[in-house]
């Protein structure tokens, strides 16, 4: 388990990444991310708001976590396959002095992530918010991904080491 502290616009939030096969309770998961990986090599997609990242987002009414990490990932970089949970990341807001009770976050939730091995590449179409997909090998992410932090590096070894686990 490791925390860290980010800054979110004028915001502090404490960011605690816990491993592990268990969901956490499902009303209070904000999104779902992940790694997907293909011949030893990681996907990531260029967000037209944001720039490089991992695939993910928010859960559609009546779909579980999986399905929307499925869902997102196929939306964003035209790819398919079979996913495992690798853990979450508890989003705490308690020390956040802009945390608004009324706002769309809970004081404590929960990121979701995935880790995705490809097993169809389909063609890339860009018609939601992605523009480009690309296939680089793990240890170039930082250089690409605007907001690499030492979870992501850990979210991502751990990722790379439950390939090891299920092979």
């Amino acid at each position: 388990m490791t925390t860290i502290y980010v800054n979110w616009g004028e915001a502090k939030v404490k960011l605690t990444w816990v491993k592990g096969d268990q969901l956490p309770p499902l009303e209070l998961i904000t999104s779902v991310h992940g790694f997907c990986f293909h011949n030893d090599q990681i996907l990531l997609v260029k967000l037209t708001e944001r720039g490089w990242d991992m695939t993910g987002g928010h859960i559609d009414p009546g779909e579980t976590p999986e399905e929307c990490f499925k869902r997102e990932t196929m939306e964003e970089a035209y790819v398919s396959g079979s996913c495992t949970l690798l853990g979450s990341i508890t989003v705490d807001h308690s020390e956040n002095i802009h945390w608004n009770e009324n706002g769309k976050y809970p004081k404590v939730g929960y990121q979701v992530f995935y880790r995705m091995e490809i097993d169809v590449i389909h063609e890339f179409r860009a018609e939601y918010e992605s523009a480009e997909r690309i296939f680089i090998d793990q240890n170039q992410a930082e250089e690409y991904y605007h907001e690499w932090h030492e979870l992501y590096e850990e979210i991502l070894n751990h990722s790379a080491e439950r390939i090891i686990e299920l092979g």
